[in-house]
């Protein structure tokens, strides 16, 4: 008859651990990174897409605290196991990997990919490269009149300006 002792190889219980901060950082990848493949300038988008990346969006900071608690208990139940330095520095990496993406997510990409054009220069039309059908955006305040082609401003979305002597803000 054998005797069974109560010891715990550390293999075998860091293992869930370990399992769990990789879906930490899995799911804080995909809160981070989704929605900007969506949202994403010059692809079209569709409805479920969209609806989905909104969604994400409202929901990433809980999601992502949840995520970043967690990977933060699996990193030290792990740590605690007693297992080989490279395998605790490879642990320490990923939760660090995953507050990164966390912090990360706080930052609001949209602001810094479509900041606003604030002193637009303009050019007469007959000099101009635009061709035909490019699109434009036309406005006429206070007898003046301007155009701004959506290829210019596609990464701003808005540009401020004044026409006229009116304060404009032309976006689409």
């Amino acid at each position: 008859m054998r005797l069974r002792t109560g010891i715990v190889r550390p293999e075998r219980s860091s293992g869930k651990w370990a399992a769990l901060l990789l879906v930490c950082l899995t799911v804080s990848l995909f809160l981070l990174v989704y929605p900007v493949y969506v949202i994403r300038p010059f692809r079209h988008q569709g409805a479920t897409e969209l609806a989905v990346a909104l969604t994400v969006m409202r929901f990433r900071p809980i999601a992502i605290g949840a995520a970043v608690v967690l990977a933060a208990i699996a990193a030290v139940q792990y740590w605690s196991a007693r297992s080989s330095l490279w395998r605790r520095t490879l642990v320490a990496m990923t939760a660090a990997a995953t507050f990164a993406c966390a912090a990360l997510s706080r930052i609001n990409i949209y602001e810094k990919m479509f900041y606003p054009v604030g002193r637009p220069e303009f050019i007469a039309a007959s000099t101009s490269n635009l061709n035909g059908a490019e699109k434009v955006l036309a406005i006429r305040a206070g007898g003046a009149v301007r155009a701004y082609p959506i290829r210019s401003i596609s990464y701003h979305h808005i540009v401020n300006d004044r026409l006229g002597g009116v304060a404009i803000a032309a976006t689409y």
